[in-house]
């Protein structure tokens, strides 16, 4: 493999890292083994640090693909818990508020979901990396500050209904989205049409375009398949 000429790599991001912690360490582990001092390394779409799955990474000159490959559409696993509400819209935040369920039925989860297959708009979480004069959202709403989000215009492709336990009011979901989609933020206008409240307590990314799940590498496997692979450095590089 030639990783300064370029590569496209899948990788499982493991639960609390950030998609900048997987480039970070991919970088790391490339230019130890290459013995170089720096190397161009990039994410094609930021994965939330409570989330797993398929992040894909570029380097060398094929970081020029970036741009192009986050506009590929993306397949989630998510698992929502109805009834209750975070600040984040995920397990960042602890719940600020719980609301009914009782009304809740499989044939009403059955109905509302299809509802939001197609064109959508979508107000962004405050947690999150959407820039608001050129600060990101998410830092101002660690510090408190309210900070007014416009709605983005967004495509689910696909949504289906994997799993509705009524007794635990969990609801898990297979969605097929466009970019710029946030999952967290489906859950919380998934439980407002519900009429209740909902946050994501489960999300697993499996695809980003062609490049699906089955095929990621762990950290911990790229690390050994870099130890047998033979690599060298081209001069001038």
């Amino acid at each position: 493999m030639d990783f300064i000429e370029g590569e496209i790599l899948t990788f499982d991001k493991p639960y609390g890292w950030t998609s900048f912690d997987v480039v970070g360490k991919v970088r790391w582990l490339l230019c130890r083994r290459l013995g170089v001092k720096k190397l161009k390394v990039g994410h094609t779409g930021t994965l939330d640090p409570l989330a797993t799955g398929v992040v894909v990474v570029c380097t060398g000159r094929k970081t020029k693909l970036i741009d192009e490959l986050q506009n590929h559409t993306k397949e989630y696993v998510a698992t929502l818990q109805l009834g209750a509400t975070t600040p984040s819209f995920d397990l960042e935040k602890p719940v600020d508020a719980t609301y009914p369920v009782e009304h809740i039925t499989p044939e009403l989860v059955e109905q509302v979901i299809p509802s939001f297959q197609g064109e959508q708009w979508q107000v962004p979480p405050m947690f999150s990396a959407v820039k608001v004069d050129g600060k990101r959202a998410y830092k101002l709403a660690r510090k408190g500050e309210e900070v007014e989000l416009k709605p983005k215009l967004l495509v689910i492709d696909e949504i289906e209904i994997i799993r509705f336990d009524q007794a635990t009011m969990q609801l898990t979901l297979r969605i097929v989205c466009s970019k710029g989609t946030y999952i967290r933020a489906l859950a919380r206008d998934i439980g407002q049409r519900l009429n209740s409240g909902a946050h994501l307590i489960a999300l697993r990314r499996t695809r980003v375009g062609d490049r699906k799940l089955e095929e990621a590498l762990s950290i911990e496997q790229f690390e050994k398949m870099l130890d047998s692979e033979e690599l060298s450095v081209k001069k001038g590089d």
